[in-house]
Parts: C-alpha cells; sequence; structure tokens
C-alpha cells in the first residue's frame, strides 16, 4: 500500500459547518475529491440554493441543510438527519464563523456575544454532537477553523480574537479529553484569505490606490500576497485523514509566514 492511500477519505462522512461558500465550500469541496460524503450547513434557504448550485458547478455531490448551529437542539436534529442519510459522521470542520470590526468602547454587548456564540460556542454544540458516535466507531477526526487571531491581538476584533483564542484552547482540550479515543482534533489557522468577505480591502480605492491593509498585508506577509482558499485544500485533506493519525491538539497555521515575521504596523 502507498503512503499516498494514507490521504483517502473513501467511504467517510464529513460534516463542514458553514460549508456554503468561502474556505467552508473550497474545504468541503476538497474533502469530497478526497473521498468523503459531504454535508454542509448554511442558515437560510437562498444561501443553500446558491451552494447547491455552486457544488454543482464544481461537479461536487454534496448534502446542504439549514441548521443555525448556536442552536444545540437544531444541531442534534441536524446530527440525526446526517446520520440517517449518510451515515455517521467520521470528519467534523467547525468552519461557521463571523467578524465584526468595532472599536472596543463602541461594541455592544449583544454583539460581542453574537461572535463568540458563532465562533466558539457553535463548535463546543457540533463537536460535543458528533464525539459520541466518534467514541462508538472509534476515530474521529476534528478540525477547527482558527484564526491568526488565535495568537494575536489587533484594533476593533476584540470579540473575534477572544473567540478565536478560545478555540484554540477548546481544540486542545478535545485532544487532551478525547485523544485516548482515537479521535484527532486540530486547527487550521487561516492567515489572510482572498474571499468575499476579505474583497473591500483587496479593491482599488475610490482614487485608484490600493487599500491601506492590503498594502499591509502583502507587505507583512514573506509570500508576498494574500492567501487563495485553495492554499487550505490540502492542509484540510490532511488533518481529515489517517496520515493525521498521531498529530493531535495542533494548530496549522497556512498564512504565507506572516505570524514568523508581522510587526507593528507603522
Amino acid at each position: 500500500m502507498s503512503y499516498l492511500d494514507q490521504f483517502s477519505l473513501e467511504g467517510k462522512v464529513a460534516l463542514v459547518t458553514g460549508g456554503s461558500y468561502g474556505i467552508g465550500f473550497a474545504i468541503a469541496s476538497a474533502l469530497a475529491r478526497a473521498g468523503a460524503k459531504i454535508a454542509f450547513n448554511c442558515r437560510s434557504e437562498e444561501h443553500l440554493a446558491q451552494a447547491m448550485k455552486e457544488y454543482k458547478k464544481a461537479e461536487i455531490i454534496a448534502q446542504g441543510y439549514i441548521c443555525d448551529v448556536t442552536e444545540e437542539a437544531a444541531v442534534l436534529a441536524l446530527v440525526a438527519e446526517i446520520e440517517k442519510t449518510l451515515g455517521t459522521i467520521d470528519i467534523l470542520v467547525n468552519n461557521a464563523g463571523i467578524i465584526k470590526r468595532i472599536p472596543m468602547c463602541d461594541m455592544a454587548v449583544e454583539e460581542f456575544r453574537q461572535v463568540v456564540d458563532i465562533d466558539l460556542v457553535a463548535p463546543f454544540i457540533v463537536s460535543k454532537a458528533v464525539i459520541p458516535a466518534m467514541i462508538q466507531k472509534g476515530h474521529g477526526k476534528i478540525i477547527n477553523i482558527c484564526s491568526m487571531m488565535s495568537e494575536l491581538g489587533r484594533e476593533t476584533v476584540s470579540a473575534y480574537a477572544a473567540a478565536k483564542g478560545g478555540l484554540k484552547m477548546l481544540t486542545r482540550n478535545i485532544c487532551s479529553e478525547f485523544g485516548g479515543a482515537n479521535i484527532q482534533c486540530n486547527g487550521i489557522g487561516p492567515g489572510y484569505i482572498a474571499t468575499p468577505q476579505t474583497a473591500p480591502l483587496r479593491e482599488l480605492q475610490s482614487d485608484g490606490s490600493r487599500h491601506p491593509f492590503d498594502k499591509f498585508i502583502v507587505s507583512k506577509t514573506p509570500a508576498g500576497r494574500w492567501g487563495e482558499t485553495k492554499d487550505l485544500e490540502g492542509p484540510a485533506v490532511f488533518l481529515a485523514s489517517d496520515a493525521s493519525d498521531f498529530v493531535n491538539g495542533q494548530i496549522l497555521y497556512v498564512d504565507g509566514g506572516i505570524l514568523a515575521y508581522i510587526g507593528k504596523q507603522p
């Protein structure tokens, strides 16, 4: 058997939260191409219909569901439905997330809680829902989509940084608590990735100049560019596969080297 066979996900069932676009869509597509059966969630009929068009265009078979992953009852119903239609979940990717860029003293408590609920509490809820079946099967993979803000603070992202820092520690705790059950929980920490959400930061301004943040990121990233969603596909397949069976509790930063280099913004 070739060592490359360790990367096969043939016959595995994967749930990717927030898998309707961007990073989640790219990761779900990569897992599907490696052989996994894909389930994903989103929060509206409109997003679901658009996502199914994109998966069809990419020739990816995926099953989409509407679910608010911050609601435990809804998540339990989602997991039960996936188990009924696709089988028990072997791979969970906690990708759903939001960011609100608001100065801390201007941020309402409700806004802070919303970010923490989606970026930290939801991964706890979904992980808690799938782990019992993973224990019963004797294996499981959980991938939490962390962030460079799991390591760094930055202006206007207090809620996001708090949540992603917590997600890093949740990753390590799941490893510590369930590693003996052959469950591997690791994180991927994307750098600055070119997605629809970051498009306003990369577009030329009205005077034709580049956005200051765009110039800052490119200058501080040794790779000299923004990341692309495809840069996350290989790491996701690795962490979802048997090739990573002795990797646990780690955060793999896919950031073009920016964490190794970044300094204070001039």
